[in-house]
C-alpha cells in the first residue's frame, strides 16, 4: 500500500524522533564530548566523499560562481541585521529588551557550514559552491560580526577573536577532508558514484547527528527552564519571522536574478542560516558573563528552528524531478 502524500517522509520522522530523544535524553558530559567529536568525524567524511564525487570542473565553477558568493554574503551580513532593525517596533513588545539584543546578535552572525552543506546535498543543490560559500561566509563572519555588533548593539566586553585559530579549525575539519577528497578522486571516484546511496546516506545521517549534539546542548544548558512560557512563546514567533522573511527573500531574489535551482537551493539554504558554533564562543568574548545567556538564547532557539525547517525544505527540493 502506497504511502499517503499527506504523511511525513522517513527523514522528517527521523528527525522529529532526534529532537524528542534529545530533550528526554540529551547528551551531557562524557557523552556530549563524545557526540562533538562524532559530529567532526561525519562531517568530515561528508566534505571528504564530496570532494571525490565532485569533478575539477565543478570545483572551478563553484570557485568562480561570484554571483551567488555575493547575493550569500549579502543575506546573511545585510538583509539579517536590516530586518532585526527595521522589525523592532513589532519584534520588541514580543520579548524583553535583553531578548531583543540577542535577535540583533543572531542577526550579524556568519551562516553555519555543517547543517548548511549537508542540506543543500540532501537537496541536491551546488555543492561546490555551497562549500565555497558557507566557509568563506564564517571567515569573513570572524572580523565582520565584532564591528556589526559594534554598530548595532553595545558591546560589554572585549571584542577580540582567535582568527588564525578559527581559519585553522575550519580549514582542518572542512577544507582539507573535502581537498584529500578531491586529490584520490582518480581512485575512488567511481567507487563513491556507484555507491550513491551510502552518501545520501552520510548528507541524512550527518544532519541527524548534528540536530542531535546542538538541540542536545540547548537542553543541557537550560533551553526550557530560562525563560516563562509568554517569553519563550514570543521568541518562538520572533525567530519564525525572520526566518520565514529570510527563506521567503533568498527564494525569490535567487529566482528573479536567474539562477539555476541547484543554485537557488545553494542561496537558500547557505544565505538564510546563522551557525550557533560560531555564535556562541563570540558572544563568550563580546559580552559581559551575565548578559551573555540572554544574548546566546535566541540564536539557540532560532538554531533549532532552522536546521527543523530546512530539512523539511531539503526534502521537498530533493523529491523535485
Amino acid at each position: 500500500m502506497a504511502r499517503s502524500r499527506l504523511l511525513p517522509d522517513n527523514f522528517t520522522l527521523a528527525l522529529v524522533a532526534t529532537v524528542t530523544l534529545a530533550s528526554v535524553l540529551p547528551a551531557s558530559g562524557a557523552m556530549g564530548a563524545f557526540f562533538e567529536k562524532a559530529t567532526v568525524a561525519v562531517v568530515a567524511l561528508l566534505f571528504f566523499m564530496h570532494g571525490a564525487k565532485l569533478s575539477r570542473e565543478a570545483v572551478i565553477s563553484g570557485l568562480g560562481h561570484w554571483r551567488l558568493h555575493i547575493l550569500v554574503v549579502a543575506s546573511t551580513f545585510l538583509l539579517f541585521p536590516v530586518l532585526g532593525l527595521l522589525l523592532k517596533p513589532v519584534l520588541l513588545p514580543l520579548v524583553t529588551p535583553e531578548l531583543y539584543l540577542g535577535v540583533l546578535f543572531l542577526c550579524v552572525l556568519p551562516a553555519t557550514v555543517q547543517s548548511a552543506i549537508a542540506f543543500t546535498a540532501v537537496a541536491r543543490g551546488n555543492m561546490a559552491a555551497a562549500i565555497c560559500s558557507a566557509s568563506a561566509s564564517t571567515l569573513m563572519g570572524i572580523v565582520i560580526t565584532p564591528l556589526l555588533v559594534e554598530l548595532v548593539l553595545p558591546v560589554t566586553g572585549p571584542a577580540q577573536q582567535d582568527i588564525l585559530g578559527s581559519i585553522g579549525r575550519i580549514m582542518l575539519q572542512l577544507m582539507l577532508p573535502f581537498v584529500a577528497g578531491h586529490l584520490l578522486r582518480p581512485w575512488i571516484g567511481g567507487f563513491i558514484t556507484r555507491h550513491k546511496a551510502a552518501l545520501k546516506f552520510v548528507d541524512q545521517g550527518s544532519v541527524l547527528l548534528v540536530v542531535y549534539t546542538a538541540f542536545s546542548a540547548a537542553v543541557v544548558a537550560g533551553l526550557w527552564r530560562q525563560l516563562p512560557l509568554p517569553a519563550l512563546a514570543g521568541l518562538l514567533v520572533v525567530c519564525a519571522v525572520i526566518l520565514g522573511l529570510a527563506l521567503t527573500a533568498t527564494t525569490w531574489l535567487a529566482r528573479r536574478l536567474g539562477f539555476s535551482k541547484e543554485d537557488e537551493i545553494t542561496i537558500v539554504f547557505c544565505g538564510s542560516k546563522k551557525s550557533l558554533l560560531s555564535g556562541v564562543p563570540m558572544a563568550k568574548v563580546l559580552f559581559a558573563s551575565q548578559a551573555a545567556g540572554a544574548i546566546v538564547l535566541p540564536l539557540m532557539v532560532f538554531h533549532q528552528m532552522q536546521l527543523m525547517v530546512c530539512a523539511v525544505l531539503a526534502q521537498r527540493y530533493a523529491r523535485r524531478h
